[in-house]
């Protein structure tokens, strides 16, 4: 196998992302805008699951990947802000990479968390209802979150997000793609 050459510039234009140039998404999920919901979504690499397609501002920073996508989660400091309670066809792992956020699940009908500091690594397993959210931090808070498999799938919420989010005026449709609908 020949070693490919990749000079610095080629490096710097096609494969780094700087942290101050990701600016995202506030509208990419159905739970968005749910108090205690709000963030802003940022696909560094991939789509992730994301459900609204058309937003050019999650357009995924370094193109697809296979196997995964990378994404950021930003939250003001102690908001309690971050995703409300969904599931994933694949495994999902998150590491906090500036202040401390707990990570939510059911177990049952019982809500379960525990928290993390920066750096700490949680994999949620397939199947299971997860969340996460910003519980402290001095500065902007920042979650990495990482989904698996080659192909994501897209996001099953749980019912009472569902009925909430119609309040605000939003729904998934059965192809999992955000749609506007007059809010109940």
């Amino acid at each position: 196998m020949d070693t490919p050459k990749v000079s610095v510039s080629e490096m710097e234009s096609k494969h780094v992302v700087r942290y101050a140039d990701c600016n995202g998404s506030d509208l990419a999920y159905l739970d968005q805008r749910i108090p205690g919901h709000e963030r802003e979504i940022v696909n560094v690499i991939g789509m992730n699951v994301t459900e609204n397609m058309d937003d050019p501002d999650l357009v995924p920073k370094l193109g697809n990947a296979h196997g995964f996508s990378l994404v950021y989660n930003k939250a003001h400091p102690g908001s309690g802000s971050g995703p409300a309670f969904h599931v994933h066809q694949t495994e999902e792992i998150f590491v906090p990479m500036k202040g401390t956020w707990e990570v939510v699940w059911l177990e049952g009908d019982e809500a379960r968390a525990i928290a993390l500091e920066p750096l700490d690594v949680v994999s949620v397993p397939t199947g299971v209802y997860r969340g996460f959210r910003c519980v402290s931090g001095e500065d902007d808070a920042l979650m990495l979150a990482i989904v698996g498999g080659p192909n994501a799938g897209k996001i099953s919420w749980h019912p009472s997000v569902i009925d909430r989010a119609r309040e605000t005026g939003l729904k998934v449709d059965d192809e999992g793609n955000l749609k506007e609908v007059p809010a109940d």
